[in-house]
């Protein structure tokens, strides 16, 4: 079918979803036209492309892009094609390059994405061809960041990058201010996972503090159970306070989410799951060198769980690790688990970091395949036509609306509603 306008504001209702939007390939089309081309979509740090010719490639949505930093040390953007027969220039995952050439023609670009050659020129002599002429260079998408963090979009009306996060993106600044030194880098490698599923059904789990203790128990019992057999000063202690708090009860889980337009949203700030993490003694030290005692206790106690920037990033400020979520098919997702050093703290806070992901994120982890399994079978039962539509109830119409944001309780559906809502806007806004 193709859908109307009308049909497209049907599939979302105030307090449900249709089924739909997880199980046809046509609404997953719609949502990589209307969505994802039409908002930012992180794209990845600065320190990925560290030197003159770094690049790495990635698909926004469909479409192959590659961030590369060029000789003037600026990082830009660009369409993964080139402007001849439209081939795509670079196909590796990262390198170093002196500049682009086509692996079919052999037209060379500039880094900037400029075309700097081209063949035989002899043979467009007497034509309308135009080497300048800048339809035949590397197209640039716009492009942003916020402390490194480089986001596109090939929306030319998009909202600034920064009015787009509005106030989530005290997490982003909040996840930087606890280095030391105030900037993070890439480090330790990328975690790639293969889901099954629909990509919203991984962000949707994001600030469900409603599932943990029921999809996650076996794995909190088990790691009760081997903790009381290690000594005092055991390092394995290290995972069990990683663990054991996705155990905890709906009270401890009900703290607050927070909603923000264009679909993004926290759970915590006062308090988290990771609020209660031993504080090394030596990265103490270094952040109170830097910053003083107060400004110290002001970074480390905002304390939030996962934040989302709708629809493609979510990071931890207290691990200090961000997933990217990459869609493949309306049943198919990449989710990427990026770990970052803080600069200016001691080794042991990567090594958390590192282990965190490994515990929690990867796809031979602890935790990370009771969520798979649950995504897994959501995406099956949703072919059922038992039912058309899912529910997202809790607390509705009890949400706190403030200026900029909405405040609901932790086990509220607020983040779903905000998901919803950002993805009604923007499925509807270009038909």
């Amino acid at each position: 079918m193709s859908y109307t306008q009308k049909e497209i504001i049907d599939l979302v209702r105030p307090t449900k979803v249709h089924r739909k939007v997880y199980t046809d390939p046509e609404v997953f089309d719609l949502e990589m036209e209307r969505l994802w081309a039409k908002t930012w979509i992180y794209i990845g740090h600065e320190s990925q492309v560290q030197d003159k010719g770094s690049y790495i490639t990635l698909n926004y949505g469909k479409v192959p892009v590659v961030m590369v930093r060029d000789t003037d040390m600026e990082v830009h953007v660009l369409h993964n094609r080139c402007g001849h027969k439209g081939v795509k220039l670079v196909d590796k995952a990262c390198g170093k390059i002196p500049a682009f050439r086509c692996c079919y023609h052999g037209w060379r670009y500039r880094l900037d994405g400029k075309l700097l050659g081209v063949p035989y020129m002899e043979s467009y002599e007497d034509t309308a061809f135009n080497k300048e002429d800048p339809q035949y260079s590397m197209q640039k998408l716009r492009s942003d960041s916020v402390r490194g963090f480089v986001f596109a979009t090939m929306n030319a009306d998009a909202p600034d990058l920064r009015t787009w996060m509005g106030g989530a993106a005290d997490v982003m600044e909040n996840l930087c201010d606890r280095a030391p030194d105030g900037e993070v880098e890439a480090a330790g490698g990328v975690l790639r996972y293969e889901h099954e599923c629909n990509w919203k059904m991984f962000i949707e789990n994001l600030n469900d503090m409603m599932h943990p203790m029921v999809v996650h128990r076996s794995v909190v019992e088990c790691a009760r159970d081997y903790i009381k057999t290690l000594p005092p000063d055991s390092p394995r202690l290290d995972e069990a306070e990683i663990l054991l708090p996705f155990g905890a009860s709906y009270e401890v889980m009900n703290d607050s989410i927070t909603g923000f337009k264009y679909g993004h949203h926290y759970d915590g700030g006062k308090t988290s799951i990771h609020a209660d993490y031993t504080l090394d003694p030596e990265y103490a030290a270094a952040m109170k060198s830097a910053y003083g005692e107060a400004r110290m206790n002001e970074i480390l106690s905002f304390n939030t769980h996962n934040t989302l920037y709708y629809p493609s990033l979510t990071i931890k400020s207290a691990i200090q690790n961000i997933r990217v979520v990459r869609p493949i098919a309306y049943n198919k997702t990449i989710i990427e688990t990026w770990s970052f050093r803080l600069k200016g703290a001691p080794d042991s806070m990567l090594k958390k970091t590192l282990l965190y992901s490994r515990l929690i994120n990867s796809n031979g982890s602890m935790v990370g395949p009771d969520d798979l399994t649950a995504y897994f079978r959501a995406q099956q039962g949703l072919e059922s036509e038992a039912s058309d539509w899912i529910e997202m109830h809790r607390h509705f119409g009890k949400d706190e609306v403030l200026t900029d944001r909405v405040i609901g309780k932790g086990t509220s559906d607020l983040d779903v509603r905000t998901q919803y809502t950002a993805w009604r806007e923007y499925m509807t806004v270009a038909a």
